[in-house]
């Protein structure tokens, strides 16, 4: 599969799962996606991957996938045991804003660690995590201080997922600092 049918196959099968039990989720999905493309000539070849993983990020909510109840990993397996996709691209999913933080919260690091090794590429890992903590649930363009707060607000400070986001939000800021960091020395570049 080529890097652009990648996000070709990509969309139909985000929509499939998310756009009408979850629409919310889908409007989210959709608004990564087009963080994604802002961010494009930082990534080279990667950009369609990028995007690709961008959209299909939050497919472990679908109810037909959600087996552990964490999103990363019900997602990710789903990529990889019944749409066959792209190795990268699961593992992206799979590890998507800091999951491996959720995943030690949860009890389930080691079934992440051992089934989606980290993508290799620190930029490509950087740059999901920024599309994704720069967007509202409802697809809007926003930064990532806010998010972290609207994230623990709406799951409740002491929850889980609220203890889990404030503890990955240095990670996530350190994240965007770097995608906006590498967004300026591209642009600097002489054409």
């Amino acid at each position: 599969m080529s890097a652009t049918s990648l996000t070709e196959w990509a969309y139909p099968l985000a929509a499939s799962l998310l756009a009408e039990p979850l629409p919310r989720r889908w409007k989210h999905s959709q608004g990564v996606a087009e963080r994604a493309r802002t961010i494009a000539p930082i990534l080279g070849r990667d950009a369609d991957l990028l995007e690709a993983s961008a959209i299909l990020h939050d497919i472990g909510y679908a109810s037909d996938l959600a087996k552990t109840g964490f999103h990363p990993l019900d997602g990710a397996r789903y990529l990889r045991d019944v749409a066959d996709a792209d190795e990268r691209l699961v593992r992206l999913v799979a590890n998507h804003s800091c999951a491996w933080m959720e995943a030690e919260a949860r009890g389930l690091s080691g079934e992440l660690a051992e089934e989606f090794p980290e993508e290799g590429n620190s930029l490509l890992t950087d740059a999901l995590c920024y599309c994704d903590m720069n967007t509202t649930p409802d697809g809007m363009p926003t930064n990532p201080v806010d998010r972290v707060n609207e994230i623990a607000g709406r799951y409740g400070a002491d929850s889980l997922i609220g203890t889990f986001i404030r503890r990955a939000e240095p990670e996530i800021l350190a994240s965007t600092a770097r995608v906006l960091e590498r967004v300026a020395e591209v642009k600097r570049q002489p054409m």
